[in-house]
């Protein structure tokens, strides 16, 4: 069944208490560097395919930094071969026909034989004179193809080995991502069932959700993405330092000119579009629990005409997170404009420098070349940088959003030794217990009683009185403040919270129904129930007729909400699903509250047979319902007022008696 259906809905049981802000406090990234630390601890498991990853990412990165510069030895060798050409037809063309010069022949045994030599000298440089002595006059020289396409075989095989090292280094990080991304969503599922039902008091389902989902995801795509580019940045930026120094000082010095300039530029940048990713996070939080609210309740939301409101609300958070998200994207957006303008300055000073130098011999065109394509892939790691730092910052505040979901405090650890009881009798006794949701306001105070093995038990009282919060007290959904709450004689404190919450049947009044069959929500409660016991609790349920007559009939499919049957049929499942339970106690709020009265006839009286012999206790508004009751309590104000059987509270002619003739009036 979905695991979004625990957040589908707020139960009974979260009913009658205090409800907080719908906005979690501590949304800012406070410490940036321990959220960090954390991260990288969930990298641990990992460390030898993350030292894979990075050897490969340096590996890769090297070879792409290589690359240029060999590159440039191709231009090189096709420059010089050409000028060599050119310098050849010119002095052959110059020598006299009768010239003969000897196999070692200097640059000045060729000027001599030179008619114009003046002229000549002032068109060839010296050193290209010389070269041409490798080769006799009788023979041209020509372009070096094999040198060229030996170059060509290395750089095609440098980029194919850098492609495949790159594949795979990415390949081991996602495969390292999903997992980490896999354990974390492990760790928030397995943190919900240990957070108490208080957390749930001040944070909405959206707010939840958009943890597990959007948090996480951000996390996972830094992981994914930006860990490998931070390594092949780093080595990027000190590789291609060494690469352009040994082309050309002058030339590196002008390119790191521009440096302090890009990152100046980043750090406002960066400075002013941290606030803005936080609160985008925040905003988009709220939007989720404002949309989860609205859907799951809206029939109520039409019925009280509350479309306005809604989208109104709607409209005011979405313009939030639209301000936040836009000015985030924005100045996340700047930066590259920014680094392509400071990065054309470069440029152009590298173009004029490396012109002047290669025209006083001190480079080469392929030099130039190389140098150009270095200072392009040195601007891509400034880059690469920028965008990370930017990345991490929003990073760094889903991390700590979903680090302090898995900080909060847990429900009190249990004790190893605990008490388990083989045979529960169902003796239940209450000694005075007090309790608040919050410390400062106590809503039960020094509440006793006495529930012998067997008995039904009725609670009731006005709205607020403190029913609903007796029986989460019983259930251990919340510790009560002191006192003691004992089942045959053992306080619960010292049992399983599982093993406690296994001895109860409960039918609350919202009924809870999860996407999946009609025969998978049925068997809910007893996963190994069978096929024959399924049908026998329907039909003692009065299920099993409505059930058959539906499309599919127990293997209709439910949708999220149940829609596609009527409350009193929801409300008829859920008490099927208790029966089938078979626990030695039950719990009943309001369970026949949204059937017709022939129903709720049938309904009393398979409870009275499923109730038989079993402790009960039973929540109720209509007091009709509970007058066979063998023992009601009276709760006012957190108190038990009242206790005793129908006929002995009339006789009293206290609140019990006022409460009963008030619906009887007419």
């Amino acid at each position: 069944m979905s695991n979004k259906q625990n957040f589908k809905k707020r139960p009974r049981a979260y009913q009658n208490r205090p409800m907080g802000n719908n906005t979690s406090t501590g949304e800012k990234a406070k410490n940036f560097k321990d959220t960090i630390i954390k991260l990288m601890k969930y990298l641990t498991a990992f460390r030898w395919q993350l030292l894979t990853v990075i050897v490969f990412t340096i590996s890769s990165t090297i070879f792409a930094i290589i690359s240029p510069k060999i590159l440039g030895g191709a231009t090189n060798q096709i420059v010089k071969d050409y000028r060599d050409i050119k310098t050849y037809e010119l002095i052959t063309k110059n020598l006299p026909n009768n010239a003969v010069l000897p196999n070692n022949a200097t640059v000045n045994d060729i000027l001599n034989n030179l008619p114009n030599r003046s002229e000549i000298e002032s068109k060839i440089p010296a050193d290209q004179l010389q070269t041409v002595l490798a080769f006799n006059v009788t023979k041209k020289p020509t372009f070096h193809f094999d040198i060229i396409g030996q170059i060509i075989l290395w750089l095609i095989g440098l980029y194919l080995v850098s492609a495949v090292l790159r594949y795979l280094g990415s390949w081991i990080m996602t495969n390292i991502t999903q997992k980490i991304t896999f354990k974390m969503r492990q760790d928030i599922s397995a943190k919900i069932n240990r957070l108490p039902f208080s957390y749930f008091d001040k944070q909405t389902y959206g707010e939840v959700l958009s943890r597990i989902t959007n948090d996480v995801d951000t996390v996972s795509q830094t992981f994914n993405q930006s860990l490998s580019q931070i390594v092949s940045a780093l080595v990027m930026i000190i590789g291609i330092m060494i690469m352009m120094l040994s082309i050309s000082w002058q030339m590196t010095i002008v390119a790191l000119l521009t440096l302090p300039i890009s990152m100046s530029f980043v750090l406002v940048v960066i400075k002013k579009s941290q606030t803005q990713f936080m609160n985008q996070q925040v905003e988009l939080g709220k939007l989720n629990g404002h949309i989860e609210e609205m859907y799951a309740g809206h029939q109520v939301m039409q019925a009280f005409n509350g479309q306005a409101r809604s989208i109104k609300k709607f409209k005011t958070i979405n313009n939030k997170l639209y301000k936040s998200a836009w000015k985030s994207q924005f100045l996340s957006g700047v930066m590259w404009p920014i680094m392509d303008f400071v990065g054309n300055l470069g440029y152009v000073g590298i173009a004029v420098l490396g012109g002047w130098l290669a025209i006083n011999g001190r480079l080469q065109v392929g030099d130039i070349q190389a140098f150009i394509q270095y200072m392009r892939q040195f601007n891509q790691p400034i880059e690469q940088t920028a965008n990370i730092a930017n990345i991490l910052q929003s990073t760094a505040a889903a991390a700590e959003r979903v680090f302090e979901f898995l900080d909060e405090p847990e429900e009190a650890k249990e004790n190893k030794n605990l008490v388990k009881i083989k045979k529960v009798k169902g003796e239940i006794e209450f000694n005075n217990v007090t309790f608040g949701y919050n410390p400062d306001k106590i809503i039960i105070n020094n509440l006793s009683a006495h529930i012998k093995p067997g008995q039904r038990v009725a609670i009731v009282g006005p709205t607020g009185a403190g029913k609903t919060t007796l029986v989460n007290l019983l259930m251990r959904f919340y510790e009560i403040n002191s006192g003691t709450i004992k089942i045959d004689g053992i306080d619960i404190r010292e049992m399983k919270r599982s093993d406690v919450r296994q001895m109860f049947g409960m039918v609350l009044q919202d009924t809870w129904l999860f996407s999946g069959t009609i025969r998978d929500n049925l068997r809910y409660s007893k996963p190994d129930a069978t096929e024959d016991e399924i049908i026998a609790v329907a039909k003692e349920a009065h299920v099993d007729h409505f059930v058959r007559s539906l499309p599919g009939g127990y293997d209709m499919v439910l949708d999220e909400e149940a829609t596609n049957i009527s409350q009193g049929e929801k409300q008829l499942l859920t008490i099927a699903r208790a029966m089938l339970a078979k626990t030695p106690m039950l719990i009943l709020d309001e369970a026949t509250s949204s059937v017709d009265t022939r129903t709720e006839l049938l309904i009393q009286q398979a409870m009275d047979r499923l109730m038989k012999g079993k402790t009960s206790f039973v929540i109720a508004h209509r007091l009709s319902t509970i007058r066979n009751a063998d023992l009601i309590l009276v709760v006012k104000e957190g108190n038990i007022i009242e206790q005793g059987t129908h006929q002995e509270l009339l006789k009293q002619h206290g609140f019990y008696a006022e409460l009963y003739n008030s619906q009887f009036a007419d």
